[in-house]
């Protein structure tokens, strides 16, 4: 066997080719849903994956409103954040984040999943999130995606 006739690819930018995928998070679980949306995005689910390059897949995210939590976390769990203000620490639970704005749950979800780089942040444009079942990428004709679990 010859062992330079196996060669490991490394993608460019140029190389990179990118699916839409759509995600549909009625009844699915958060935290399962986030985690293989964050694979999607980063694109380990390839053969030709490279570490270093946004080689990931751009991901649509409809029904926001509707993902689920399991047990009582929907309740007891407490999201904090500061204004940057003395004092300013300020606290809110899932159930009051999804009645104001659905979609960050979501977004926060898989955001902390993905590196706190600069590649991350470019990893994270790629994401699309919505409430409800409309949404402006028809055009991109998204294949759907069925999380498993």
């Amino acid at each position: 066997m010859d062992a330079l006739s196996y060669k490991t690819v490394m993608l460019t930018p140029k190389t990179v080719n990118r699916t839409w995928w759509i995600v549909d998070a009625e009844g699915l679980i958060l935290g399962r849903m986030a985690s293989q949306v964050a694979m999607l995005l980063r694109g380990k689910n390839k053969p030709s994956y490279t570490p270093h390059i946004n080689c990931g897949d751009k991901v649509i995210i409809i029904n926001a409103e509707k993902v689920a939590l399991t047990g009582k976390k929907m309740d007891k769990r407490i999201h904090l954040h500061h204004t940057g203000y003395p004092g300013g620490q300020r606290a809110k639970t899932p159930r009051e984040i999804l009645q104001r704005t659905p979609t960050r749950l979501i977004e926060h979800a898989i955001k902390m999943m993905l590196p706190k780089t600069v590649l991350g942040s470019d990893l994270y444009r790629n994401l699309y999130v919505y409430a409800g079942t409309k949404h402006p990428h028809e055009a991109q004709n998204p294949k759907p995606f069925k999380p498993t679990i």
